[in-house]
C-alpha cells in the first residue's frame, strides 16, 4: 500500500514539504483513539532472536530510526509504534538556527538516494529535551548532537557540551556529529587532534555524571584507511562506547540520474542505495582492524532484509534506517526484524 499509493502521493510534493507533510499526518493518525495500538499490532514484532545487549543497553530489536528524519524530536513516540528499536533525534546544536536555504533536499528516484543540504535546521536543544521529557513510550532515544553553524572550530567543544548537558537526563546514549557535509568546516573536526580533543572534553563531562551515557561517533563513508585508523585510535583512547557508520557522502559516483540533474541540485550529502556499498565497506574495515574492540551502529543504504544483514554481518551491532525508510515505507522495519529473528533463531 505505501509504494503502490501513498508513496507516489507524497513524491508529488517537493521533498521538504513530503516531509513535513508526514509529521503532521503521522501525529494526526496515531492520536486517534485506539489508532495507536492498531498500529502497534501491525508494525511490532517481537521474538527470541530480536534483541540486543549493546553499550550496556537492551534494545528490543537492532533496528534503528537514524538521525535527520525526526530532528526536533517531534515523533518519538510514533516512531516506537512503528516497530523501530531505537530512535536517534537530532541533529541538535545549542542555538535554534534555520539551515541553508531551500531548496536543501532533493529526490533520486532511480538511484533510490536523496541529496540533502539541510545545514543542521533546528529548534534547539532545549526545545528538543522539553519534548523528551514528555514523551510516553519506553523506546531507547539517542542525542544526536552538533554545533551551530556560528561557532568556530575552536569553540567547537563548548557547543558539544552544552548540547550533552542539556540533553543528559532525557536521553540514553549520545551520538557525536562531526560529519555532515553541511555545515562549513565541520568535517575538519574528523582530523586527528581536534576530534581527540572534543571526545575527551565530552567524555570529561560524562565521567562528572553519577550514571555516564554511552557517547558515539558519527563517521563519514569519504575517510581513506588512515583515517580510519586514527579513529579506531582515538575511539579506543578515549573510551568511546561505539561508532556510527556512516554519514553522508560528497561522492557523486555511479548515479543513475543524468550527471546535469545532479548538478543542478548543487552541493550536499548522498544518502540511500549508493551508499551501501560504501558503509559496508567501513563497517567491515572498522571492525576487523579493531578486532570487533566497540560496537558499531550500522547506516547507509538499506533497503531491505538483506541489506541489514549485509550490515550486520560486516560487523554492526544494531543498524539504522532513513532514506530506505522514506522509498520502502514502515513495513521494511518489519520485514528486517522478521528475517534477523528468523535467521538468530535457526542459527
Amino acid at each position: 500500500m505505501y509504494k503502490s499509493l501513498i508513496r507516489p502521493l507524497l513524491f508529488q510534493l517537493p521533498p521538504e514539504q513530503a516531509h513535513e507533510f508526514t509529521f503532521y499526518a503521522l501525529k494526526a493518525l496515531l492520536q486517534l483513539p485506539g489508532v495507536s495500538e492498531l498500529v502497534r499490532r501491525w508494525a511490532q514484532l517481537t521474538g527470541p532472536g530480536l534483541s540486543r545487549d549493546v553499550f550496556g543497553l537492551r534494545f528490543p530489536n537492532p533496528v534503528g530510526l537514524a538521525a535527520g528524519f525526526d530532528k526536533n524530536a517531534r515523533l518519538v513516540d510514533e516512531m516506537a509504534a512503528l516497530g523501530f528499536g531505537f530512535v536517534e533525534i537530532g541533529t541538535v546544536t545549542p542555538r535554534p538556527q534555520p539551515g541553508n536555504p531551500r531548496p536543501r533536499l532533493f529526490r533520486l528516484p532511480h538511484d533510490g538516494a536523496l541529496i540533502n543540504r539541510m545545514g543542521f535546521n533546528n529548534e534547539g536543544v532545549a526545545a528538543a529535551a522539553n519534548r523528551l521529557r514528555l514523551r510516553k513510550s519506553d523506546v531507547i532515544v539517542g542525542g544526536n548532537i552538533g554545533k551551530n553553524k556560528t561557532t568556530p572550530n575552536d569553540a567547537a567543544a563548548d557547543d558539544y557540551r552544552f548540547a550533552f548537558q542539556k540533553l543528559f537526563d532525557v536521553v540514553d546514549y549520545f551520538v557525536v556529529n562531526v560529519s555532515s557535509p553541511n555545515t562549513p568546516n565541520l568535517r575538519a573536526l574528523q582530523d586527528k587532534a581536534p576530534l581527540l580533543h572534543l571526545l575527551q572534553t565530552l567524555q570529561e563531562e560524562n565521567r562528572a555524571q553519577l550514571q555516564p551515557k554511552p557517547v558515539l561517533l558519527k563517521i563519514a563513508p569519504d575517510l581513506n584507511e588512515a583515517q580510519l585508523d586514527d579513529i579506531i585510535e582515538i575511539v579506543q583512547e578515549t573510551n568511546l562506547a561505539g561508532v556510527v557508520a556512516t554519514n553522508t557522502t560528497i561522492s557523486r559516483e555511479g548515479l543513475e540520474t543524468p550527471p546535469s540533474q545532479v548538478e543542478q541540485m548543487g552541493m550536499g550529502g548522498l544518502s540511500g542505495r549508493p551508499l551501501r556499498e560504501r558503509a559496508t565497506e567501513v563497517i567491515r574495515y572498522l571492525n576487523r582492524t579493531s578486532g570487533g574492540a566497540f560496537p558499531i551502529v550500522g547506516v547507509g543504504g538499506i533497503f531491505s532484509p538483506d541489506d541489514a544483514l549485509e550490515k550486520l554481518e560486516a560487523g554492526a551491532a544494531l543498524v539504522q534506517l532513513y532514506t530506505g525508510f522514506i522509498y520502502e515505507g514502515p513495513g521494511l522495519v518489519k520485514a528486517i526484524c522478521r528475517e534477523v529473528n528468523r535467521l538468530t533463531v535457526t542459527a
